[in-house]
């Protein structure tokens, strides 16, 4: 079963670059067919899908957000990382990391979530 925990500053200022980390456990993070995603949902708002970074290591990101995005992983540590950079209060937001396993079927995992206040 794998479990993602995310971790990070809970309030970053206007114009700085907000960094976000997610624990992978039960799994390593290059395992095939597995696609890992941060996801972020501002207060009365849908979710957003920022971007994601494949088992091979590659990355796709939104494209309104692909300027100021970078999604890195550690694999000795099981770790991908969100940086996002310029940040504006618009960025407020309970951040997601979430993975998706397709090999025939599907299986997904979110993690609970950690809420990020952009504010001087």
């Amino acid at each position: 079963q794998v479990q993602l925990q995310e971790s990070g500053p809970g309030l970053v200022k206007p114009s700085q670059t907000l960094s976000l980390t997610c624990t992978v456990s039960g799994g390593p993070i290059t395992t095939s067919k597995t696609y890992w995603s941060w996801i972020r949902q501002p207060p009365g708002k849908g979710l957003e899908v920022i971007g994601r970074i494949k088992s091979s290591g590659n990355t796709d990101y939104s494209p309104s957000l692909k300027a100021r995005t970078s999604i890195s992983r550690d694999t000795p540590k099981n770790q991908f990382t969100l940086q996002l950079s310029s940040v504006t209060p618009e960025d407020t937001a309970v951040y997601y990391c979430y993975a998706i396993v397709i090999d025939g079927g599907s299986r997904d995992y979110w993690g609970q979530g950690t809420q990020v206040t952009v504010s001087s």
